[in-house]
């Protein structure tokens, strides 16, 4: 894909996407997630947030594709629709972490 290409259809899909990741408590919650299906209740104990808090940005994940729910017997369970969601998210992580240490070296040296 070339970037100076994109379309604005995929433009606002990926805006989308990330305006939906720019609430903390939907990042922390996939974090939560890792490669795992897990119940609402661990959710909220791994989270520190409360039911309603996690059922609401859960509903909103669930409806971007960005979680699934799984039904085992009487609770569901959430998981990450696929295992490369995680690592884009670490590969981001970790660019900003190569950014920034790259600012702090620059600032370093100007001094």
């Amino acid at each position: 894909m070339n970037i100076s290409s994109c379309d604005d259809y995929f433009v606002k899909r990926l805006a989308k996407v990330f305006k939906l990741l720019g609430e903390p408590n939907r990042v922390r919650i996939l974090c939560s997630l890792g490669l795992e299906c897990r119940p609402v209740t661990e959710i909220i104990e791994q989270t520190g947030m409360t039911q309603t808090n996690v059922s609401f940005h859960l509903r909103a994940l669930r409806e971007a594709g960005l979680v699934r729910p799984e039904r085992r017997g009487p609770f569901i369970y959430y998981c990450l629709p696929d295992p490369k969601l995680l690592h884009i998210l670490e590969e981001l992580t970790a660019w900003m972490d190569a950014k920034q240490k790259s600012v702090k070296r620059r600032k370093k040296t100007k001094l």
